[in-house]
């Protein structure tokens, strides 16, 4: 006889077959990208190894169903028919939003939605210009087929709630709810075993990191992550802490150096820093990317210093402006900008130099609250902020504020007053960044994210081009050095994975007047990563960085751990390594590798292990 007691059951496996659902959506909505190249069994797996996570959040959810029906057993006659189905409604269409936020997300940050997205609730005109090339129409679509799916699957499996047989006692009633309760605290903590659930209990491919991702469960991931503050210390040990020491610290001992490199023809040059919003590798002719796309930057490589094996740090904005401005590593699971106590205790390019007379400023044409970034940069030492709400109403047009030829400009028009001292300048552009709209005619055919992406670099590297033609008219030129680096790489054109060394490489020049014009065309083969620019550029002007220990010149002979150098980078849970033997990439979560190059040896691999473990312990002792 159906009764008010096989319920429990019902409900526990009504969110089950939803989460299954959600994930054959996310398995058919990146096909092209991913899914194409896991076998049937992968892709079948990726259920049976989510079952964990999809039963730990089946049972959060279900547990407030399961207080209402004990309650409900003291009161035979009350069907709860209302309570219960306004409660499912709107659990379920939190989880139809997450599971459906996740699809671009993923796209776009490579990993499953997370408490990420909570950092940019205090600037959602920001959050939103980011989601602008976001396919809202399927989108919405999506998310309608999954709600309706949910109704349709409630009403043919758990309407309408049946009574209690009359038979049944009160206190026997509640005794079978609570037993219920006591049950549904197995799954909740994914088994038995003494350590409850986590994301490595889903991860089964060292193959495809992709088949892991989608074993996660979304809403379990996001209580998850709120839970823990995203800091998850146990995925970054491989080493016994005096062996990664001892690792990291023969990678930055340095090699004799019996004549430096000295590429500046003055001894206090001006320093304009300029990051170029997402401008990856691909895009570079000089790098070995498409043609045409950046003149600018391949011009220039032509006539001033160029580092032709160079890699961001990381994948997000807040990021690469950490590692390039404080020569600090990212971390693979947070972000050491979220926390204002930790950065203040960073070493900053802006504090050294303005202990040397250097006045600073850094210009963005957006808000710099954004991902909290101003509180970093006032930490760091920034005498001077320009940001959106300093240009005019009419020059704020792009969803993100001021395009780039308007922020150029407005640099060009501040840097012609007169200054008494050196100046250190950053200006960090936007154009390039989702959704990709610029104020320039299409360079390159279609309208599909990678033309979009493509044409936007164009736009940013013709504003580029426009603005240092004006520069070099300027009387401060001669006595300038011009750094042009890349916050980020993208995973555009060609939709590299999100651990892949291709999404990391971008560009790093040096040009200017300060440069000695018989270095010209002069190309730097060192490997190196984003948190070296700081201990190069120091270096250069004849300033210590010792400050920076996470930094090296990558104008010196490398150490004699690592000759040609070494560039690390993290991704969601995981890192890269290269040097001139090839790449490794390895999972934290999983503790295994994803690809190693067969030239690469065993001694990379202890080496990239210990870096993450040691830069993540640094991290965590601040």
């Amino acid at each position: 006889m159906r009764n008010r007691f096989h319920y429990q059951p019902r409900y526990f496996l009504y969110w089950l077959l939803l989460f299954a659902l959600g994930r054959a959506v996310f398995l058919l909505y990146h096909w092209s990208q991913h899914t194409a190249a896991l076998d049937a069994g992968t892709a079948a797996r990726t259920f049976l190894y989510g079952l964990r996570l999809d039963g730990s959040a089946a049972a959060y959810l279900s547990l407030p169903a399961f207080l209402l029906l004990t309650l409900g057993g003291l009161f035979p006659r009350w069907r709860g028919a209302k309570a219960l189905g306004a409660y499912t409604a709107l659990a379920g269409v939190v989880v139809g939003l997450m599971t459906t936020v996740d699809l671009e997300l993923y796209k776009a940050w490579g990993f499953r939605l997370d408490s990420t997205p909570l950092q940019y609730l205090d600037t959602p005109g920001e959050m939103a210009a980011s989601a602008g090339s976001a396919p809202w129409l399927k989108l919405t679509l999506i998310l309608a087929g999954l709600l309706a799916a949910g109704y349709g699957l409630y009403r043919r499996l758990l309407a309408p709630l049946p009574l209690a047989p009359a038979w049944f006692p009160r206190w026997r009633a509640v005794l079978v709810g609570l037993l219920y309760i006591a049950l549904v605290i197995v799954p909740l903590r994914g088994g038995v075993q003494q350590i409850p659930v986590n994301q490595s209990d889903v991860y089964f491919s060292a193959q495809f990191p992709f088949a892991n991702h989608a074993a996660i469960n979304v809403p379990w991931n996001v209580v998850q992550s709120l839970q823990l503050g995203e800091v998850k210390q146990s995925t970054t040990v491989y080493l016994p802490d005096s062996t990664a020491r001892r690792l990291v610290s023969e990678l930055y001992r340095p090699a004799p150096d019996p004549a430096p490199v000295q590429l500046l023809r003055t001894a206090r040059p001006n320093v304009l820093f300029i990051i170029l919003e997402s401008f990856t590798a691909k895009l570079v002719g000089h790098l070995g990317g498409e043609k045409d796309v950046t003149p600018t930057l391949d011009s220039l490589a032509r006539t001033g210093v160029s580092f032709s094996n160079f890699y961001a740090s990381g994948d997000r904005s807040q990021k690469g402006i950490v590692a390039l401005l404080s020569g600090y590593p990212n971390q693979p699971t947070t972000s050491i900008i979220k926390y204002p106590r930790k950065t203040e205790g960073l070493p900053s390019l802006a504090r050294s130099l303005g202990r040397q007379g250097y006045q600073s400023a850094f210009y963005y044409g957006g808000e710099l609250a954004f991902a909290n970034m101003k509180s970093y940069l006032l930490a760091g030492g920034y005498q001077r902020l320009v940001e959106r709400q300093d240009f005019s109403q009419r020059d704020q047009n792009s969803k993100w504020g001021a395009h780039d030829h308007v922020l150029l400009g407005r640099l060009l028009r501040d840097l012609r007053q007169p200054r008494p001292a050196p100046f250190f300048v950053t200006a960090f552009t936007l154009s390039s960044h989702e959704p990709f709209e610029v104020p320039m005619r299409p360079r390159f055919p279609g309208a599909d994210q990678d033309a979009l992406f493509r044409n936007s670099v164009a736009y940013t590297d013709h504003a580029l081009g426009q603005f240092l033609r004006a520069a070099q008219q300027e009387a401060w030129w001669a006595n300038t050095l011009v750094v042009l680096v890349a916050d980020h790489g993208h995973v555009s054109p060609g939709w590299s994975a999100i651990q892949a060394p291709e999404k990391f490489k971008i560009p790093l020049l040096l040009t200017g007047g300060a440069l000695r014009p018989e270095l010209a065309g002069r190309q730097v083969a060192a490997f190196g990563s984003q948190t070296d620019v700081a201990a190069t550029l120091l270096t250069q002007l004849g300033l210590p960085a010792r400050d920076y220990a996470w930094s090296r010149n990558l104008l010196a002979p490398g150490p004699a751990a690592a000759p040609g150098g070494f560039a690390f980078y993290c991704f969601s849970d995981g890192f890269g390594m290269l040097t001139p033997d090839g790449e490794l990439t390895m999972d934290n979560v999983a503790h295994q590798l994803i690809y190693r190059a067969p030239a690469v040896k065993d001694r990379q691999l202890r080496q990239g292990q210990a870096y993450q473990q040691e830069s993540f312990a640094d991290f965590m002792r601040r």
